[in-house]
């Protein structure tokens, strides 16, 4: 597993939402690359800042309305593509 830095993590977080939206396929795709344990963490962290937010009880949406999604940096691009 190759170390990511928090922000890293974060998008990775959400470009998998932005793909999957249902929570426990995200949690599987990224369980490739990241810990369930970082996972949950960035998935609470993006709710409580409203970045993310969940529609229903396995449903998970990036808050576009209230902010936008970062720029996906390149050395993350080709993951989000394999993902």
């Amino acid at each position: 597993m190759t170390d990511y830095s928090m922000n890293e993590k974060m998008i990775l977080v959400q470009y998998a939402i932005k793909k999957y939206e249902n929570e426990e396929t995200i949690i599987e795709k990224l369980k490739i690359i990241l810990s369930e344990k970082d996972i949950q963490r960035n998935l609470d962290t993006l709710i409580g800042t409203q970045r993310v937010r969940r529609i229903g009880p396995e449903i998970l949406q990036n808050n576009e309305s209230h902010t936008e999604i970062p720029d996906l940096p390149d050395n993350l691009k080709l993951i989000v593509e394999q993902l």
